[in-house]
């Protein structure tokens, strides 16, 4: 699948308190064929300014620590404003503890790029940006309007991101559960063409939902796409061993769901 060959088209809210910090990335935008930046320091200005309106393929790069909130708060903020739910977010900090950027995954964020970065690291994210904005027109119409998909996901704003792309694909038929344990509720009633799970989830994990669907449910072949933040290798081995189609990180690029949708039709 192609990603978008030019980033001349985005637009960038760097948020960064720092001069140096802004100076250095607004340099390696600028070399990746970016144009219009735009810098502010702090949350409440970055809210001020995508709320005046900041044009087509606007993209916001944060740092984590601004001096009015954290850049959680930011991205939250945006996911709870119908006008600003939809932009692209990236997360550029130094910080690694995992309870810390939880919510910054679960928000629906495009990428997390830990400082130091590079130019090529930076890039990637862009484009995984670019992607979100200009989804590829590589999916038959005739055929994704019919898709029922069950997204299930304990997180809201994780799902209202997950919803919003599959919306932009088309698919109407969409179904949202809160854990694994409603899920196979929905499961034994309806038929679905695709499930996407998260694994962390209270009641019954994805894990689980996953051993559910293949060895008991009647629909054993659907495909699973597990979305999740977790590390563990040997946890995530044994979601593998549970039979899912595919796993992908949160954050995740819009253009990995939209492959698994491809392989899915062309079942």
């Amino acid at each position: 699948m192609a990603l978008t060959t030019s980033l001349t088209d985005l637009g960038i809210l760097l948020v960064e308190p720092s001069q140096m910090q802004a100076h250095v990335v607004t340099r390696m935008l600028e070399n990746q064929g970016v144009r219009r930046i735009a810098v502010v320091t702090a949350g409440a200005a970055a809210l001020d300014s995508l709320r005046g309106g900041g044009g087509e393929g606007l993209v916001v790069i944060s740092s984590m620590y601004l001096p009015d909130m954290a850049g959680t708060d930011l991205v939250t903020a945006m996911r709870a404003d119908p006008d600003l739910e939809s932009i692209p977010f990236i997360l550029v900090s130094s910080e690694t503890r995992p309870q810390v950027l939880e919510p910054v995954r679960q928000s629906g964020a495009c990428s997390i790029v830990a400082k130091p970065f590079t130019e090529q690291q930076l890039s990637r994210a862009l484009y995984a940006a670019a992607d979100y904005l200009n989804p590829p027109e590589d999916i038959d119409v005739a055929d994704i309007e019919g898709l029922r998909v069950l997204v299930v996901d304990d997180s809201i704003a994780s799902r209202h991101h997950l919803r919003r792309l599959l919306e932009e694909l088309g698919i109407e038929r969409i179904t949202e559960c809160v854990d694994g344990k409603q899920a196979v509720g929905v499961l034994q009633e309806s038929m679905f063409d695709l499930v996407i799970t998260d694994y962390n989830m209270p009641e019954m994990d994805g894990r689980e939902l996953t051993e559910y669907i293949r060895t008991q449910s009647w629909q054993a072949e659907v495909p699973v796409l597990m979305v999740t933040s977790e590390q563990n290798m040997g946890r995530l081995a044994a979601v593998e061993r549970a039979g899912v189609s595919a796993i992908c990180d949160k954050p995740f690029e819009a253009s990995s769901i939209r492959r698994l949708i491809s392989d899915a039709l062309r079942r």
